[in-house]
């Protein structure tokens, strides 16, 4: 009798495990971008040079780092499925074969930026610009092993349902860093005024911090205690590797040709000056702050999908997992756009006295108000069909909307047309929606393939019956 209500009390319930599940996750995004933001404040306090300099620094330190922090997420997938399945056994397997490959990648990251110091010239980047720059990259280097490793425990926990840690270690970092970016910058407690320098040590020295926490708290804690995770030093299993590889890479791939949007956004305002390097900074560190909530939304998706796909729930739990997802993000990114169009001055007098810079940063934050949503449809889309185990396709279609228009469009608008930054973030416009509509309809099509209910294997998917 009350069978048709069904669909609409099982989507309810999936909305409030996924917000459960996004909750801590949101929150420790927002810890990393507010890390952003704080640098930020630091440098731009320090000085429009300093600002300008961590710009490019932080462009090209995140560029590289995308790609080993989304090829980890073949983590959060892959143990979530395993979890659906009742095999919650071979997860620590799993886990040690993925720590392996964050080592491996950890040091040819570090290899990257060392490299990168000396690339700025090639590049093209303001002459004024380069000291800081490279100073910023020595020092935050030596916190990039780090970096891989959190991101392996990290998403082992969020893959199975417990995302409270993100949030903890999150907060715990950014705590750190407020004091420590002050004293390394701007010298204080005996230590001398370090400037941009100071600041990428004091990152390093936060992501050591977290690593460190996180590896003691797996260890020690009871929940993963059955897990066995630290048991024993397995030997690198070259085929275990391959698979989280076959898997992670195109997420690494897609995430770095996203963030490389942005990033080569930045490089490109970079050779323009120290007023748009700085004023593109200051829209950057906001916009990306507001990016990490539909951001933990995406991954809390990945990972309901995901332990749909292993369990019995077929297309329609898939789907409504996906559905959740959405739902959520369209009310966060709303929210988004509404501060970014009415607070936009307010903001980006918060980092500068500069009243040019601030006046070019608050323009640039109402284009990316424009963007929101389109974005947050994107990036649920992408989380979804990364639940799915749907990796290499939708970096070709990624490929496509960033570069192919979003980065092309931009840089013949702000380059060719002399637009300036106003007119590579109308490139950043047109990418993501572009993206939204593509990723989109993959998810769609892709799970159209899956039967409507019943058991599925991981990576397997039937047709509906016809009619």
């Amino acid at each position: 009798m009350h069978a048709p209500d069904r669909p609409a009390r099982g989507f309810g319930r999936e909305l409030r495990t996924t917000a459960v599940l996004a909750g801590p996750l949101v929150a420790g995004h927002v810890a990393t971008g507010l890390i952003g933001l704080v640098d930020g404040l630091i440098a731009g306090r320090h000085g429009t040079g300093t600002l300008a300099a961590v710009s490019v620094g932080t462009a090209l330190f995140w560029l590289p780092i995308m790609i080993p922090m989304g090829t980890l997420m073949a983590l959060p997938p892959t143990v979530s499925q395993l979890d659906g399945a009742g095999r919650r056994g071979e997860v620590g397997a799993v886990f040690r074969q993925a720590l392996w490959l964050a080592a491996m990648l950890g040091v040819l990251m570090f290899a990257l930026l060392t490299l990168a110091v000396h690339a700025l010239g090639p590049m093209g980047i303001a002459e004024e610009i380069r000291p800081g720059a490279a100073d910023f990259l020595r020092g935050i280097r030596w916190g990039v092993p780090a970096l891989t490793f959190y991101y392996c425990m990290r998403y082992l926990s969020d893959g199975l349902h417990w995302t409270l840690p993100t949030m903890v270690f999150g907060f715990g970092g950014l705590l750190l860093l407020v004091p420590a970016g002050y004293v390394l910058t701007f010298g204080a407690l005996g230590f001398a005024e370090r400037g941009p320098g100071g600041l990428g040590l004091a990152s390093a020295l936060v992501l050591w911090a977290q690593a460190i926490g996180f590896f003691l708290y797996l260890w020690h804690s009871r929940r993963f205690a059955p897990l066995r995770l630290f048991e024993r030093l397995d030997a690198p299993d070259w085929r275990a590797i391959a698979r989280l590889l076959r898997l992670g890479l195109p997420i690494g791939v897609t995430v770095a040709m996203e963030g490389g949007l942005f990033v080569g956004t930045a490089l490109l305002i970079g050779r323009l000056g120290q007023l748009e390097a700085a004023a593109h900074q200051i829209a950057l560190n906001i916009s990306s702050l507001c990016f990490m909530v539909p951001f933990a939304v995406a991954e809390a998706t990945t990972v309901r999908v995901g332990h749909a796909l292993g369990g019995s729930l077929g297309r329609q739990g898939v789907r409504r997992a996906a559905l959740a997802g959405l739902v959520l993000v369209l009310g966060t990114q709303a929210t988004s756009a509404t501060v970014l169009l009415s607070a936009s001055e307010l903001l980006a007098a918060l980092y500068t006295n500069d009243a040019a810079v601030a006046a070019m940063g608050a323009s640039l934050l109402l284009l990316a108000a424009v963007y929101q949503i389109p974005d947050g449809i994107q990036v649920i889309s992408a989380g979804a069909l990364r639940g799915l185990k749907d990796t290499r396709a939708p970096m070709l279609l990624a490929a496509i909307s960033y570069w192919a228009v979003g980065m092309a469009l931009g840089a013949w608008l702000g380059l060719g047309l002399g637009l300036g930054p106003r007119g590579m973030w109308m490139g950043l416009i047109a990418g993501l929606s572009v993206a939204a509509v593509l990723l989109g309809g993959r998810f769609l099509w892709r799970s159209a393939r899956l039967a409507p209910e019943g058991p599925v294997t991981s990576g397997a998917y039937r047709r509906a019956p016809e009619g």
